[in-house]
């Protein structure tokens, strides 16, 4: 659906976004984090036709663009972080009016004007003026604006900002049925576990330059696979049990620390990867610990984005 290669732009002397490689397959709800000026705007402005790029390669679905920018913008829904809305027009105005400047005709504005309101929740609110909607009403308004020409990209940046949780809630849901629908979905945001929850795959950008594509998983092996482990016994079998417990993990080589975090809950620092995991597990069994639940320890997204990002 979407390849960049080597995507470049200067502001002046500025380099903001310095040789983007990136694919997105088709379907897929892409997040796009990185802190503040690290280039998420610049990257979305030039695949939405509004800015040219100083260098480089994009194209969507065939439209290249800089060369092909009619039918790229055919393709390409984009809502930006910072909108205007038409105050003075009712909710299906507002969206009526934006269908004519696609070219759609009466009819079918009609129908996909109710249908949108519907997606995005707004039906109760068609007679409503933009004026008298709520900031997250009002985006999911844009959102629905967006789809009007029914793209098959959606561009979105920072859709959810300055929301309120359940207004974050809501959006989350509309996005996930645009991928039911088939949509490929690039959206920004500078906070890592708002987008980890829903997204497919993860881009973060940081001074312009890529230092991560790839899963949520992958993220997570990549930025904690030396994370403790950590092992829960039944509650309450018992001071023995720990003791057996914490005394066949001693006898792992792999094993470099063992900490009781709290009662029956051992932390166990250790070398290796899943192997040395599937090692320590058997060694419990054989010695016939009582093992409730053995994981990893959970990873704390907001770390792993300040890690990665290079930031203390």
């Amino acid at each position: 659906m979407l390849t960049i290669e080597g995507l470049t732009r200067y502001y002046g002397k500025f380099l903001a976004l310095d040789h983007l490689n990136l694919t997105i397959g088709d379907g897929e709800l892409h997040g796009f984090v990185g802190p503040n000026g690290a280039g998420k705007t610049t990257t979305m402005r030039i695949l939405a036709t509004l800015l040219p790029a100083s260098s480089g390669r994009a194209e969507i679905d065939g439209a290249v663009i800089g060369r092909n920018n009619r039918k790229a913008r055919s393709l390409v829904g984009y809502m930006p972080d910072f909108f205007g809305a038409y105050d003075n027009l009712k909710s299906w105005e507002y969206l009526d009016f934006y269908a004519r400047c696609y070219g759609v005709g009466k009819k079918d504005r009609d129908r996909m004007t109710g249908q949108l309101l519907d997606l995005v929740g707004l039906s109760d609110k068609r007679e409503a003026y933009v004026n008298s909607l709520s900031r997250g009403m009002k985006q999911r308004l844009c959102l629905a604006r967006a789809l009007v020409h029914d793209p098959r990209l959606l561009i979105l940046d920072e859709p959810a900002s300055g929301m309120d949780p359940r207004a974050r809630a809501e959006m989350k849901g509309i996005l996930r049925t645009l991928k039911e629908m088939g949509k490929t979905v690039l959206i920004s945001s500078h906070i890592l576990p708002e987008l980890s929850e829903m997204c497919d795959s993860l881009t973060i950008l940081d001074h312009g330059k890529l230092v991560f594509t790839g899963t949520v998983e992958a993220l997570s092996r990549k930025m904690n696979g030396d994370a403790p482990l950590d092992i829960r016994l039944v509650p309450g079998c018992g001071e023995a049990q720990v003791e057996n417990a914490v005394t066949a993990l001693r006898q792992m080589p792999c094993v470099t620390a063992i900490t009781e975090e709290e009662p029956y809950l051992l932390r166990v620092r250790l070398q290796g990867e899943e192997d040395a995991c599937a090692d320590i597990l058997r060694a419990l069994l054989s010695a016939g610990a009582p093992v409730h639940d053995f994981h990893r320890a959970p990873m704390n997204l907001e770390k792993v984005f300040m890690e990665v990002t290079g930031h203390d």
